[in-house]
């Protein structure tokens, strides 16, 4: 499994993989493989840290599972694959990227593009079984993706953690809140984003964060045009 980590992250998460617990989670992993439909595809499972380097990492979005029916789950939180039904937190996602910046609502759910340029979409758990979500939860993957939460935290400074809802918003105990910006606001789920999501503008405070301290800016445009530059990349 550790063999798709490409080497930027994997130098200075190597000791993980010498870890009692992470020997488990890769064992138990591999057995569920065999016996179970997972998500994301073996390839994919690490896709996350394989798009954006750590040293490119500007800012940090938080989801807790991949998703979990058949060809949704791309490696990055919140993210699916091209031409798939765009899930509803994602959709409200969009609204409210339409609303605090003026772009279009994407056609498309792949945020490789994000991804790209910085933001590391980083799961808490980064595989599950077909149909059971949270169903690969408290196995170890919490535990391997703390450390990279952590990593980033000691390592950089001026990274954006953007965290929705009381799930990611648990994560701000590892985050040096001196070095860094943390944008919080509930979850964009259809069942939450009118109590708080809609109107918290986390798309330009993060560009403002990030001009206040000489950084590029992410630009968040996933318009037509811009998915098919990733396509043709």
């Amino acid at each position: 499994m550790i063999e798709s980590l490409c080497t930027s992250w994997g130098k200075f998460l190597k000791n993980e993989f010498k870890k009692d617990y992470f020997k488990k989670l890769s064992e138990f992993i591999e057995i569920e493989r065999k016996t179970q439909n997972i998500f994301p595809p073996l390839e994919l499972t690490f896709a996350a840290l394989n798009t954006t380097s750590l040293e490119n990492v500007k800012v940090v979005i938080l989801g807790q599972d991949p998703y979990h029916n058949y060809n949704q789950a791309n490696g990055l939180s919140f993210s699916v694959k091209n031409g798939v039904t765009i899930p509803p937190s994602l959709k409200n996602i969009f609204k409210e990227l339409q609303s605090d910046l003026g772009y279009k609502i994407p056609t498309s759910g792949n945020l490789e593009l994000w991804a790209k340029q910085g933001v590391l979409l980083l799961n808490a758990t980064l595989t599950v079984r077909a149909h059971k979500p949270g169903s690969h939860q408290k196995i170890g993957w919490e535990t391997f993706t703390d450390k990279i939460i952590s990593l980033i935290s000691e390592k950089y400074e001026h990274i954006v953690f953007i965290l929705w809802g009381n799930f990611a918003q648990q994560k701000i105990k590892l985050i040096d809140e001196k070095k860094h910006f943390i944008i919080k606001s509930v979850h964009p789920s259809p069942f939450s984003a009118r109590d708080g999501f809609f109107g918290s503008k986390p798309f330009s405070k993060c560009n403002e964060y990030l001009t206040s301290v000489k950084k590029e800016n992410i630009d968040w445009n996933l318009a037509e045009d811009c998915q098919q530059l990733l396509i043709l990349d």
